[in-house]
């Protein structure tokens, strides 16, 4: 009964069952205010680190934002153009969380894929779907365009098959995105094709989206942040909000200070915390790890990975990596599900890379480093308003450099008072995970011990 249940909760769509392209879970207590020792801190951009004060005492404005990744920043940026006086709130530094140490991954889509989105919504609801994945996508690309933001951008990203039987279906969804959706930009390449572009055994073929692409992800948010603040946005760090209240006269309280604003923005993701009791139960935060290799060298890259793609494979506990501007293989692999990170990160990742690229059992691991993301039960974004004038966008379950991008974009449109785009994700059906905040946990565990076993098998 409980592995029916529990197969049953949808934890990753049956085609698709990856994508847990990492971000960060709740917060961890060993880990500092500063940004974490990982690959991406060690190459942001020499003006990416300016300091933002803490607030003191109290600030007015017509919108204060709750975070400072992706969601938070967009929203800032997007509302600042728009005429809005913004104050942004960060508990630690801008792109502290997921937004600073993720895969890095720009994908297609939705978390679910169109069949799934086609069965649960309707087929007008997943075509309006798919459109969003793909404004998203434009939306990033224009961003890093228009504020020149120095984050690496490349195309391409290769989606690979782990099990025979799981290619043919892999094959058919690319023929269903280029017939129904005419998205010409996905190719499928049989395992005696992927294997010319990827050095690696252990696939049975997979989809090269051309469409979809990969960048720094520290630096990208670092991007949008300098670009908010050229906009006028106000940005405190340091500056951990403990309450706040919606009504008429919303305002939001950190231990130095509070602010009073016409509008919220709620945008903490997977270090929401106790902040929003209504919305906890309905977003689970998960630990997930990168490793960094020493450089290969441009031909050791080009003859691991063709053409710098990224990749993703079929795995529940998916495997995701990509090489890095200076030739780092960057991976992704493992992930667990306690308060804490393993005591070796580097140990915890390596086999998984080895498992891919064992012809890399002799190359030094650089960086390592962990984070949290958070995911929905059915790992579609939660979107919508509290009491008040207090707007919310969390849980993108991994597909949050693209998502967690547009929200912004959505949440000063609905700001504004043209609310079509926030809406249709606002009325999707978001179910809380069963017991809440108290057995949501020890369910999840069951059942990512339940996959990850049928990973193996």
């Amino acid at each position: 009964m409980i592995i029916r249940f529990l197969a049953g909760m949808g934890p990753y769509p049956a085609l698709l069952p990856w994508r847990h392209h990492f971000g960060h879970p709740g917060f961890t207590v060993s880990e500092s205010p500063q940004h974490p020792d990982s690959y991406y801190a060690a190459t942001a951009t020499a003006t990416g680190f300016p300091d933002h004060p803490a607030l003191g005492g109290e600030e007015h404005c017509d919108v204060c934002v709750i975070g400072g990744g992706y969601t938070g920043l967009s929203s800032a940026l997007h509302l600042a153009e728009r005429g809005f006086d913004v104050i942004l709130l960060e508990a630690n530094r801008v792109g502290w969380g997921a937004s600073g140490r993720n895969g890095g991954q720009l994908g297609s889509g939705q978390r679910q894929d169109q069949w799934d989105l086609e069965r649960h919504f309707g087929e007008g609801t997943a075509r309006e779907l798919w459109q969003l994945g793909e404004a998203a996508k434009a939306r990033v690309r224009e961003l890093i365009q228009r504020h020149t933001i120095d984050c690496a951008y490349r195309p391409g990203i290769l989606h690979v098959a782990h099990k025979a039987r799981m290619a043919p279906a892999l094959e058919r969804y690319v023929g269903h995105l280029r017939e129904y959706y005419s998205y010409d930009r996905i190719h499928w390449l049989p395992r005696e094709r992927l294997r010319e572009v990827l050095a690696s055994d252990g696939y049975h073929g997979g989809w090269l989206d051309e469409g979809a692409g990969h960048l720094h992800p520290l630096n990208y948010a670092l991007g949008l942040a300098r670009a908010a603040s050229a906009a006028g946005v106000r940005i405190f760090e340091h500056s951990r909000v403990s309450t706040f209240q919606g009504g008429r006269a919303p305002i939001a309280c950190t231990h130095g200070g509070a602010v009073r604003a016409r509008h919220l923005v709620v945008a903490c993701n997977g270090y929401l915390g106790k902040l929003v009791p209504q919305l906890a139960g309905r977003i689970m935060p998960i630990n997930n790890f990168i490793i960094a290799t020493a450089p290969l060298g441009e031909a050791g890259a080009e003859a691991l990975i063709h053409d710098h793609r990224a990749v993703t494979d079929t795995r529940f506990v998916i495997n995701y990596y990509r090489m890095s501007a200076d030739h780092r293989l960057l991976f992704g692999g493992g992930e667990n599900y306690r308060r804490r990170f393993p005591a070796d990160i580097r140990a915890f990742v390596r086999p998984y890379m080895l498992e891919v690229f064992p012809q890399l059992a002799d190359t030094p691991i650089d960086y390592a480093w962990g984070g949290a993301l958070a995911i929905t039960r059915n790992r579609m974004p939660l979107f919508g308003r509290l009491a008040g004038e207090v707007y919310y966008a969390l849980g993108f379950s991994g597909h949050g450099v693209a998502m967690g991008t547009l929200a912004g974009e959505l949440i000063a449109e609905a700001l504004t008072g043209t609310a079509g785009r926030f809406d249709l994700l606002a009325n999707l059906r978001v179910p809380a995970f069963p017991g809440g905040t108290l057995l949501r946990w020890p369910a999840l565990v069951l059942g990512m011990l339940y996959y990850g076993l049928r990973d193996r098998l």
